[in-house]
């Protein structure tokens, strides 16, 4: 009997091909009407001859449209896969794996806020694995007083701001709520930079020291920006290059309600 060859699987690498042709779609950008070719080459780094043979199946699936002067815009299957996306959704579904990460890598509790009237809401919290631990509960609304994600809510609240407040994230402070508790806390974005919350990482403060929080900074800044993309927002800074934190022992004071 004669054996049918298996398929080789894609590299992991991607396909060429298929990575150009979406250089080319993802190069729009919020508040372009039509780019032109010249400024597609330039977006893309490609050659405009390619990017005219790419264009063909970008039009054919109606992904972009060709204009009467030979530029280009996004065609209508855009906005369907956009409100598909929307529509199917579940902001839990990426928050919470985000915050079991940070929780278990920090060894603190990982929690997410957001605006509740005059008030901060905690929507999703992953409880540090430590007996010692600060006691909120999802649905528990704060104060917004000076503590980090207060500060990042009230700060964000219309999106970045552009001013050297960008640069010194994420926030931290240490006894702003209670003396015995401290956070660090930064904002996630979603479409058109939309403020979707805080996401912080919170504990007492004889473990989330300024020494700590520096080391735990990077990796609360490389989720919030991985968590700001798949909201489809505009991270202020990229993320980097995922690292593995030293988890601090554990202290034994008992912390009060941040």
């Amino acid at each position: 009997m004669t054996k049918t060859k298996e398929t080789e699987p894609e590299s992991v690498a991607g396909v060429s091909a298929v990575e150009r042709a979406l250089a080319v779609l993802t190069a729009f950008r919020r508040g372009d009407g039509a780019l032109t070719l010249a400024e597609l080459a330039e977006r893309t780094g490609l050659v405009k001859s390619t990017i005219m043979r790419l264009a063909v199946s970008l039009q054919r699936y109606r992904l972009i449209a060709r204009l009467p002067d030979g530029s280009y815009r996004l065609d209508a299957e855009t906005l369907r896969l956009g409100t598909a996306y929307q529509q199917a959704f579940n902001l839990a579904d990426h928050v919470m794996p985000t915050l079991e990460r940070l929780a278990s890598e920090t060894g603190e509790t990982a929690a997410f806020y957001v605006h509740h009237g005059e008030e901060r809401l905690c929507l999703f919290r992953v409880e540090s694995s430590s007996r010692i631990r600060l006691h909120v509960q999802p649905g528990d609304t704060r104060p917004m007083d000076r503590s980090a994600s207060a500060q990042v809510l009230q700060l964000f609240a219309n999106g970045p701001t552009g001013t050297d407040v960008d640069a010194k994230l994420p926030l931290f402070t240490s006894g702003a709520t209670d003396p015995h508790a401290a956070s660090l806390a930064t904002p996630v974005f979603g479409v058109g930079q939309a403020l979707m919350g805080a996401l912080i990482v919170s504990g007492p403060v004889s473990r989330l020291t300024v020494e700590r929080a520096q080391q735990i900074r990077g990796r609360l800044l490389d989720e919030a920006a991985t968590l700001t993309l798949a909201c489809g927002g505009t991270p202020i800074a990229p993320p980097t290059k995922k690292f593995t934190l030293r988890r601090k022992p554990l202290g034994r004071m008992r912390p009060k309600d941040l």
